[in-house]
């Protein structure tokens, strides 16, 4: 056996340790327990009384200490409070914050049909499905997220410290995730995952389901499958022996926390009609559901209450939309009541006890987040209940006020410190602590959503007889669209809208044909200020549309 000579080895070894020396440290500055002391500040704790004049302490990235005299470590950065407010760390409650838009999936032909067949740029997929992109519970956030990003720190600027976040469309959305809006890696990022699976009623372009009709079949399909999937599953794990052995299915397999009532199911739904339809499918499976966005939920607030449903109640407030021009029609006075009403909402949820926590809903302008939230309060909302709302109350939802949600010792030391009340408009966020760290603060007003739809068009609807005239107005909320539609067609409302950073759009509404009203499925492209696309009407050739914009809402 050759000798080996030891000392041919020493110097790279000794290199080694010197070159891996300087890493080592840096990780464990990285990880190190900074301490740090806010004094003299007015204390919201929001779990229990305010402290006017107080300390609150944080150590390893926990409140240590709360209290009009709670000590001050001698090893603390001290941040002198005087005169700022102390608030728990902000929560955005539905989001799709850190999670990049993906891709178009090509089509394996080419021309016409590619056109057709070419899956939605916003539908994830999830390896190995046995679902087409858009039907995939079994998608989780937590493997989607990515860190950073000037979304983040737009959030983070206006004192959010968490969000929930979820894939960005389909019908079964996927599964979403609780994040702090700081952290190198998604794991340093996720505070719970998941959270709750969420369900969206937009028909899929260019593929089936391709009405809202069959939207809710297919949603009640698969939960028929998974309710006959956990049977056999059940009667295998008794008896394996002689049995045949049951096909796996990540997708249904997704499913049984939702069926089991362990898991909740977030649904889309803004108008009155939307939320029933989503109530009713949540009765019919015994789903636990939640409302996210909840425009018109103020309307259904006693059964809300009675069947003890929380809301997503969105802040992205209906704006005008017509253009000041002379040839445009004033606005319908249901758009004029949508927007009276929405600062309102909240506080008839609050009235009826319904449980509600903020969400931004897309906002362009993300300083709208706590302007919005303002607004509720000068329409009937508490103060308290709205940053309860904001805070504690979306804790709760989520399943996380054990350590998120209120300014109490052992809690993750999430923090919000602001110059004057958080409701006053001439506030000002000067600190934002997550995970018991700062966080730099950039003044930046506006998200990066690009705006491709909001606007006054005028479209020319051909379903197979003379075209039709109608009127479109649209409100863009990030992947997500509301509005309504007036002209030969009726007078109504839309539903289920979303739309793709790069001008993909769909949305239904009931529209009157021959005397007869039907659900219509629009499905369509916006390049500039044209639109062009496809209406489904079921049993009937498709048809087609064309238009123009005509104004768009005019930028604060």
């Amino acid at each position: 056996m050759p000798r080996v000579c030891l000392r041919s080895f020493a110097a790279p070894i000794v290199l080694l340790a010197v070159l891996a020396s300087p890493l080592i440290f840096t990780h464990a500055q990285r990880n190190g327990t900074d301490t740090y002391a806010i004094t003299n500040a007015r204390i919201v704790t929001v779990g229990g009384p305010v402290i006017d004049r107080g300390n609150v302490v944080i150590r390893d990235g926990l409140i240590v200490a709360v209290g009009a005299n709670a000590p001050v470590p001698a090893d603390a950065r001290v941040i002198d409070g005087s005169g700022l407010t102390v608030y728990p760390g902000l929560i955005d409650a539905n989001t799709s914050l850190g999670i990049p838009e993906p891709a178009p999936t090509p089509s394996p032909t080419g021309g016409f049909l590619a056109s057709l067949q070419a899956r939605p740029a916003t539908a994830t997929t999830a390896p190995n499905s046995t679902q087409v992109p858009g039907l995939q519970p079994e998608i989780l956030a937590e493997d989607l997220i990515k860190p950073g990003g000037d979304a983040l720190e737009y959030e983070r600027s206006v004192g959010v410290t968490t969000a929930l976040t979820a894939p960005r469309s389909g019908i079964w959305i996927g599964q979403s995730a609780l994040i702090n809006l700081a952290g190198e890696t998604p794991q340093q990022m996720i505070v719970r995952s998941p959270v709750a699976m969420h369900v969206g009623f937009t028909p899929l372009r260019g593929a089936y389901p391709g009405s809202l009709m069959g939207v809710f079949a297919a949603l009640r399909q698969m939960l028929l499958d998974a309710q006959r999937y956990r049977e056999a599953q059940r009667i295998y794990d008794q008896s394996t022996r002689g049995s045949r052995r049951p096909a796996p299915d990540r997708s249904l397999e997704a499913l049984l926390p939702v069926l089991d009532g362990r898991v909740p199911v977030v649904m889309y739904a803004d108008r009155e009609r939307e939320i029933e339809r989503a109530l009713d499918l949540a009765n019919e499976f015994k789903l636990k559901p939640i409302i996210a966005g909840g425009l018109e939920s103020a309307n259904l607030a006693e059964r809300l209450r009675r069947e003890n449903v929380p809301v997503l109640l969105s802040l992205n407030f209906p704006k005008r939309t017509t253009g000041a021009l002379p040839e445009a029609d004033p606005e319908p006075l249901r758009v004029l009541r949508e927007r009276v009403a929405a600062p309102k909402a909240a506080g008839i949820l609050a009235a009826a006890k319904v449980r509600f926590a903020f969400e931004s809903g897309g906002l362009s302008l993300i300083s709208d987040f706590i302007t919005n939230a303002g607004k509720t309060t000068e329409n009937g909302l508490a103060k308290e209940d709205a940053l309860r709302a904001l805070t504690l109350g979306a804790a709760e939802i989520f399943g996380v006020s054990d350590r998120l949600g209120s300014i109490e010792t052992g809690k993750i030391a999430n923090l919000t410190i602001v110059r004057g009340d958080i409701f006053d408009r001439r506030s000002r966020v000067t600190h934002v602590f997550i995970d018991g760290r700062p966080v730099d603060l950039r003044p930046i007003l506006a998200t990066p959503t690009r705006d491709v739809a909001t606007g006054y068009w005028q479209l020319s609807v051909n379903l197979g007889q003379a075209d039709q005239a109608v009127e479109l107005t649209l409100h863009q909320e990030g992947d997500r669209l509301r509005g309504s539609l007036q002209g030969a067609l009726g007078s109504v409302d839309l539903a289920n809208g979303s739309v793709t950073a790069g001008g993909e759009i769909s949305f239904t509404a009931p529209v009157t044909i021959d005397g007869q009203t039907t659900e219509a499925s629009f499905s369509g492209t916006i390049t500039g200020n044209e639109m062009k696309g496809t209406v489904n009407i079921t049993g009937r050739a498709p048809g087609s549309f064309i238009g123009r914009r005509i104004s768009s809402v005019a930028r604060r």
